[in-house]
């Protein structure tokens, strides 16, 4: 009988044409009881021809380590999964920039996330940041942990709940290797732009200004204004009456510095802006 070649579960497999994807199933993962053809569920009568694409699934099951770090190389490729699984970013300021970051670097597969912020989640969080309803009142220190583990359970995520300042910045942050500035006011983003090159002076900050408001999706931009520094967002539309945060372009900025954390994870000497 003929051998074909197909992936299960992100693995190469070999089995016999005609097969039924339901016996395929039992020999591999007999408790799975969702199967995905090439993106789609599908019956378990359906032969296999070759080249197909199966992912097998039992509802409710936490993959293990192992089964999850494949996932993500044969999404990534090895050489980008392994630069994650290695890498090291803090993030200061949980808010509206910060906890959507950290998400965008938890599914990215970042090995160490280092978080730190001493508010809670408040009700007008919820326009734009990446909390729920379960979580107001909640520190924003726990209810990201909370997030990011449900996301990857096999990251590690610091997280520091205290007001960052000129003292505890460089203890706190000293293992990372790109540290996102993510505050809201213009002298906390100062104080931690200086403190960081004074005392991390290899880590490379990502920081942001000008997000409020709506539309105008390209002015955000970033720009490199020095060796380790650069800065996301429009640079001019702070918040004010009629011009809050609002989530659309809040996380446009807050995608912007997560990408750039993994391209300077990944080769911080050709970084393309």
């Amino acid at each position: 009988m003929q051998t074909i070649r197909l992936t299960v579960n992100e693995q190469p497999h070999e089995t016999q044409a005609g097969k039924r994807l339901g016996t395929l199933r039992d020999e591999v993962k007999p408790e799975a009881d969702v199967l995905i053809l090439d993106g789609a569920p599908c019956p378990p009568e359906r032969r296999l021809t070759g080249g197909e694409h199966i992912v097998l699934i039992q509802r409710g099951e936490i993959p293990s380590e192992a089964d999850l770090e494949s996932l993500m190389v044969a999404r990534h490729t090895p050489g980008v999964h392994e630069a994650m699984k290695h890498g090291v970013v803090g993030v200061a300021g949980l808010g509206g920039l910060g906890s959507n970051a950290a998400v965008a670097l938890a599914r990215m597969g970042v090995g160490t996330l280092i978080v730190a912020d001493f508010d809670v989640v408040e009700p007008s969080n919820l326009n734009r940041q990446q909390y729920f309803i379960e979580h107001i009142g909640a520190y924003k220190t726990d209810a990201l942990v909370d997030i990011l583990t449900k996301i990857n359970p096999y990251i590690r995520v610091e997280a520091h709940r205290v007001l960052l300042d000129r003292d505890n910045i460089p203890e706190i942050f000293r293992r990372a290797k790109v540290i996102l500035e993510c505050f809201d006011r213009a002298d906390q983003k100062v104080m931690i732009l200086e403190t960081v090159a004074e005392r991390l002076a290899e880590a490379f900050v990502v920081s942001a200004s000008g997000l409020a408001g709506y539309g105008e999706n390209n002015s955000i931009q970033t720009r490199q204004l020095g060796e380790r520094i650069y800065v996301v967002g429009d640079l001019t539309r702070e918040a004010k009456p009629g011009r809050g945060l609002m989530a659309p372009r809040v996380n446009i900025a807050a995608g912007q510095q997560a990408n750039l954390a993994v391209s300077l994870l990944m080769d911080p000497d050709n970084v393309q802006l």
